[in-house]
């Protein structure tokens, strides 16, 4: 795991995305929790990670193979500033041959179906 860490985040910023990390990784939201649960048990042979470094950044959900990131978003980022930080953060990602996907959390807890069918077809037009 730490090669694919060094290969994808700022090197000077290593260790403390790392912790930083770790820790979001122990305290998931509960949408965090419905959506990992799903994505490691799916049988789609593609590995997710969970709480990634990508540059400066850390993605809810990676899987590096098909460079696929799941963000899950909660109530604040209805904030004009954190729409805006959003948006640079998708286009930072996109930059970086990413594609991203978003889901508040309503989605993922009323129609996970759903939100695992979007995900699904995105892996396979990879």
């Amino acid at each position: 795991m730490p090669n694919d860490w060094i290969k994808t985040s700022s090197p000077d910023r290593y260790g403390l995305l790392k912790e930083y990390a770790k820790k979001s990784r122990q305290e998931m939201t509960e949408s965090e929790f419905i959506l990992w649960n799903a994505l490691r048990d799916s049988r789609n042979g593609l590995r997710f990670r969970r709480q990634h470094p990508i540059g400066d950044y850390i993605a809810d959900f990676v899987c590096l193979k098909r460079k696929l990131v799941i963000e899950v978003d909660g109530g604040y980022h209805d904030h004009p500033q954190q729409q805006q930080e959003d948006q640079w953060r998708t286009d930072f990602l996109e930059k970086m041959g990413y594609v991203v996907l978003r889901f508040r959390n309503e989605e993922i807890n009323n129609s996970l179906n759903e939100v695992l069918e979007r995900i699904n077809a995105v892996l396979i037009n990879e």
